[in-house]
C-alpha cells in the first residue's frame, strides 16, 4: 500500500517536472536569435558537463535518431557505457536521455531536474528571457552524463546544427546523415543553404562521416571539413552498403566499413534507408574506437553483428498491431515520406494500404502527401494534440487535390481516426489481399497513436 502511494507520488512530481519543461518556449523556436552562449552560461555554471566525456555529435534532415540508437547499441556491445541524448520524443520526455541504451527512470528524470533547476533559475535571471525547453533538456542529458558517469555521450542536434543548444560539445566524431528541406523557416530553403548551418558541428580536428549527399550539400560539407582541419568518411567511398536482402522482420546486410568488410548483419529495421543508417553508424563507431581497432582486421564482426541485431527504433516502420496490420513511421517531410512508402512496399504486400496521416502547419504538406499518394488506397485525415497541429479539415482540403475527393476522409479525432482506417483495411476483398494502416505525418502524430495503441 506504502509503495503504491510512493509509486503515486513519483508519477505525480514527473508529471509536474515534464508539464514545467513543456510550459517553457518550444524546441523548434529555439533557433531564433541564433546563439549559444544561453546554454554556454548553464553548462559553465554546471562545470561544463559537455566535456566530461568524449562526444559522438549527430546532424542531418533524416535519420539522426535511429542512426544514433545504431551507435549506442553497437558501443554498448563493445563494452562502453553510455549516454544518448535524442529528439523528439514519442511519450515522455524523458525518452530524450538514455543511459546504456535505456531512457532514464522517471524518478532519475525528477533527480536530475531537482539538481539542475537551482542554475536554470540562476542563469534565466542573467538572459535576455528564460531558457528555452530544448536548452534545459540538453543540460538535464549533459548533467546526467556526467554524473554517471558514461564512456561516450551520443549527442543529436534538435534544429540545425552550428547555433543549436548541443554545439556547446564538442564532437570527436560528427555524423551528417541526408540532408533536405526541413524547418525551412528557420535554416534555409535549399539543401546546401541548410548543409552551412548543419556542417558547424564539424569541429576541428574531428572525424566527419558524412552520408550520400546532393552534389551541392557535399560541397559545403567539405569545405566546412577543410576550414577546421577535420578528416572525412564519405558514404559510397571510405563506406558504405555492399549488398543487403529482405529478412523476417528486417533485413540482411554486408557492410563496408573504415577497417573491414561485415558480412551477414541482420538489422531488424525495415527500408534501404535504415541500410543507409547502419553504415554511417558503423562508420562513426569505427571512427570512435580507431585507437583501439587493429586497423587491418577491423572490429570484431561477431561484435558488431550483435550490436546490430539488438537495434530498436520505435515509430520507424514499426508494426504495433496485426489483423490488420499497423504501422508507425515519424516521416514528416518529403525526403522521409518518400522513404517511408519505399521501406513499407518493400517490407509488406499490403492491398489495400489505408493511410493516417496528421501533419504540423509549417511542413511541406503537399510534398509529404505526393510521396505517399502512389501508395495510399485511400487516406484518413486527422490531427494531433498540439497547437501546431494542421486542423484535419485543412489537411484533407490539400489531400483532396493529391488524392481526388474520393480517396479522402476526415477524421479529426485520433483514435477515430485510427478506428476508421482500420475498417477501411479490414474491407480489402479476398482477392485484394491482406490490408493494413500506415500512421504518419509526425513525430507526435506517431507518438500519440503508439500511446493509443501499445500503452506508455
Amino acid at each position: 500500500m506504502v509503495k503504491n502511494k510512493g509509486g503515486r507520488r513519483a508519477d505525480a512530481r514527473y508529471a509536474e517536472v515534464e508539464k514545467a519543461l513543456l510550459g517553457r518556449l518550444p524546441e523548434h523556436k529555439s533557433v531564433q536569435g541564433r546563439n549559444i552562449e544561453r546554454i554556454r552560461l548553464l553548462c559553465s555554471t554546471l562545470a561544463d558537463p559537455q566535456h566530461a566525456a568524449p562526444v559522438i555529435h549527430l546532424t542531418g534532415t533524416n535519420g539522426k535518431t535511429t542512426t544514433a540508437r545504431m551507435i549506442d547499441s553497437l558501443l554498448t556491445a563493445f563494452g562502453l557505457r553510455t549516454g544518448r541524448l535524442t529528439s523528439p520524443h514519442l511519450a515522455e520526455v524523458r525518452e530524450r536521455i538514455s543511459l546504456s541504451g535505456e531512457p532514464v527512470s522517471p524518478e532519475r528524470f525528477v533527480q536530475i531536474y531537482d539538481e539542475v533547476m537551482p542554475y536554470v533559475d540562476l542563469v534565466d535571471q542573467q538572459v535576455d528571457r528564460p531558457l528555452s525547453f530544448f536548452e534545459v533538456v540538453t543540460a538535464l542529458g549533459f548533467a546526467a552524463f556526467a554524473d554517471a558517469p558514461v564512456d561516450v555521450s551520443i549527442v543529436e542536434v534538435g534544429l540545425g546544427g552550428e547555433w543549436d543548444s548541443t554545439n556547446v560539445a564538442d564532437g570527436k566524431v560528427a555524423v551528417v546523415t541526408p540532408i533536405a528541406v526541413d524547418h525551412a523557416k528557420y535554416l534555409g530553403s535549399t539543401p546546401a543553404e541548410i548543409a552551412v548551418e548543419k556542417a558547424g558541428i564539424i569541429k576541428p580536428g574531428a572525424v566527419a562521416v558524412v552520408a550520400q549527399q546532393e552534389v551541392e550539400v557535399a560541397k559545403v560539407i567539405l569545405r566546412r571539413a577543410a576550414e577546421v582541419g577535420a578528416s572525412v568518411a564519405r558514404e559510397g567511398l571510405e563506406f558504405g552498403v555492399l549488398s543487403r536482402e529482405l529478412a523476417v522482420d528486417g533485413q540482411l546486410i554486408t557492410l563496408k566499413g573504415l577497417t573491414g568488410v561485415y558480412e551477414d548483419i541482420y538489422l531488424p529495421l525495415h527500408g534501404a534507408h535504415q541500410a543507409h543508417n547502419a553504415a554511417c553508424a558503423l562508420a562513426a563507431v569505427e571512427a570512435f574506437l580507431a585507437g583501439g581497432t587493429d586497423e587491418e582486421k577491423g572490429l570484431d564482426a561477431d561484435v558488431v553483428r550483435e550490436g546490430f541485431a539488438n537495434v530498436r527504433s520505435p515509430g520507424r516502420l514499426e508494426v504495433v498491431r496485426t489483423s490488420p496490420t499497423v504501422v508507425l513511421d515519424a516521416a514528416h517531410n518529403p525526403h522521409g515520406a518518400a522513404a517511408s512508402a519505399e521501406g513499407v512496399t518493400e517490407a509488406f504486400t499490403f492491398d489495400p494500404l489505408i493511410g493516417v496521416v496528421g501533419m504540423m502547419r509549417d511542413k511541406d504538406v503537399e510534398g509529404v502527401l505526393s510521396a505517399f499518394e502512389p501508395i495510399f488506397a485511400r487516406i484518413v485525415c486527422t490531427q494531433n494534440s498540439t497547437m501546431r497541429a494542421m486542423p484535419a479539415a485543412e489537411l484533407a482540403a490539400i489531400a483532396t487535390e493529391v488524392f481526388g475527393e474520393d480517396r479522402v476522409e476526415t477524421v479529426p479525432r485520433l483514435d477515430d481516426a485510427i478506428d476508421t482506417a482500420v475498417r477501411f483495411a479490414d474491407e480489402g476483398s479476398p482477392e485484394l489481399g491482406m490490408g493494413g494502416v500506415l500512421i504518419t505525418g509526425s513525430v507526435i502524430t506517431v507518438g500519440e497513436a503508439r500511446v493509443l495503441l501499445k500503452g506508455r
